[in-house]
């Protein structure tokens, strides 16, 4: 008993460093990223007689405003999806851990966490390929 609290406790506390450690490390990439769109929207824009906007760093060609504005509502809107899904699978991979180390051998209390872990992770693949999908498809539509 003492040991399954130990494993218990130790495996808790290491889940939530590992939450803690993506979460630290995701805030600055995602900053780092849009940094490094703006100095590519000025580079593009700096050499050409395109139109500027009121937020610097953009630039229009006429005529590609709303199609541009699409694009950033869609790319939101599927990041923000992604994030909270992304969010919701490492919790239920915690959960399915907690019920796998608490299940005392009971074969479908094991089964039964298994598929949660399984079914989590499957969750987070599914993400991945829609965020790549949709950015692929926005980039082709975009660009023709």
């Amino acid at each position: 008993m003492v040991g399954m609290k130990y494993k218990l406790s130790a495996w808790i506390a290491s889940s939530l460093m590992s939450l803690v450690l993506m979460l630290g490390l995701a805030a600055p990439a995602l900053a780092q990223t849009t940094d490094a769109q703006q100095q590519i929207n000025n580079g593009l824009c700096a050499g050409s007689n395109l139109e500027f906007t009121e937020n610097p760093g953009e630039c229009n060609v006429a005529g590609t405003d709303a199609t541009s504005q699409i694009n950033n509502i869609v790319h939101t809107i599927v990041n923000l999806l992604s994030a909270v899904v992304g969010i919701v699978a490492v919790i239920m991979i915690i959960v399915g851990g907690f019920r796998y180390i608490t299940s005392g051998g009971n074969d479908t209390s094991v089964t039964s966490a298994k598929n949660t872990i399984l079914y989590a992770i499957i969750g987070l693949v599914v993400v991945a390929l829609a965020q790549l999908i949709v950015r692929f498809t926005l980039s082709k539509l975009t660009n023709s």
